[in-house]
Parts: C-alpha cells; structure tokens; sequence
C-alpha cells in the first residue's frame, strides 16, 4: 500500500458517511463529503503520477472506488426523487456490463489492462456533475429543472458511447 491507495481508500470511506448525511437530509454537509470526495479521485492520479507509485492495486481500487460512489449518490437521489431512476438504470447497466466484460476478458487473455477513453472520463465528469448539480440544488433551493433535464439527457448519452466505445474494445482483445 502506498499514499494515492490510501488515498483511493478514503474515498471508499467517505461513502457511508455521504449517504447518512444525504438520508437524514444534511444536503450541504452531504456536498462537501461528495466535494471531497471528487478531490480525492483527482489527488490519488497526481500523486501516484508524481511520485511514480502507479500499481496494479491503484489500477483496480480507483476506478472501483469512482463507481461506488457515483452509484451510492445515484441511488441514494433516486431513493430521495431527486433523479431519474431511468438514468440510473442506464449508469448501473453500463457499469455491470462492463464488469462482466473485464472478468471474461481476464479469463480468456489472462490479462486486464484497459486505458480509459476521453469518452470514459467525460461519462465520469458527467456523472460527477449531475451528483454536483444536485446536491447544490437541493442544499441551495435553487432547481433549474431545465438545466438539470439537460445534464441527466446529456450524462445518459455519453454514459451509453463509452458503455459501447468499451464493449467495442473488449471484443477486439478477445476475438
């Protein structure tokens, strides 16, 4: 274990955390953990940059950590009727899938290494942003339904590209 899996770990931690505070309806506090959160999915890649502390276990653990989070905050908005549940049906679906996909490709390649795609990071900021927007809308009172309609439209579509961009990739590495 080094500094950015401690770091990755963290954010794991913080989970819980965000989801009491967003249930007992501490939505500014529940923003700052979700803030935090975010800071430490960009710190964890720096430092592990910086530091030339890139692992296999960071490899795994970060990109596991990015999706406990967002589907903790995507449900626990689903469960308050702050979002769509559409939307997180399309957010777990690719995720799931693409998790299958990355066990049989192991199995099959005994091999695992999958860049992410600019399509990918931009489906991980959308997804971040709708969270973001959310919270801040509910902490401030301040729905702009528009706005909000168009983000969640907006994150469904790239979440579905990178979903197929990835499916595309993984059947090249095994066919």
């Amino acid at each position: 274990m080094n500094l950015p899996n401690y770091i990755t770990l963290l954010r794991v931690i913080l989970i819980p955390f965000f989801i009491n505070l967003m249930i007992y309806g501490y939505y500014g506090a529940a923003l700052l953990v979700f803030l935090a959160a975010c800071i430490t999915d960009a710190l964890d890649g720096l430092i592990a940059r910086l530091l030339k502390q890139k692992t296999e276990l960071g490899a795994f653990l970060d990109p596991m950590a990015d999706k406990l989070l967002i589907l903790s905050a995507f449900v626990t908005l689903v469960l308050l009727g702050k979002l769509p549940f559409w939307l997180v049906i399309i957010v777990i679906s690719r995720d799931a899938i693409l998790t299958m996909g990355s066990l049989v490709i192991y199995f099959m390649t005994n091999n695992l290494t999958i860049q992410p795609s600019m399509t990918g990071k931009l489906t991980t900021v959308l997804q971040l942003s709708v969270v973001t927007v959310s919270l801040f809308a509910m902490t401030y009172g301040i729905w702009d339904h528009q706005f909000l309609t168009i983000l969640e439209w907006s994150t469904a579509v790239v979440t579905i590209a990178s979903g197929t961009q990835y499916f595309m990739r993984g059947l090249k590495l095994v066919g």
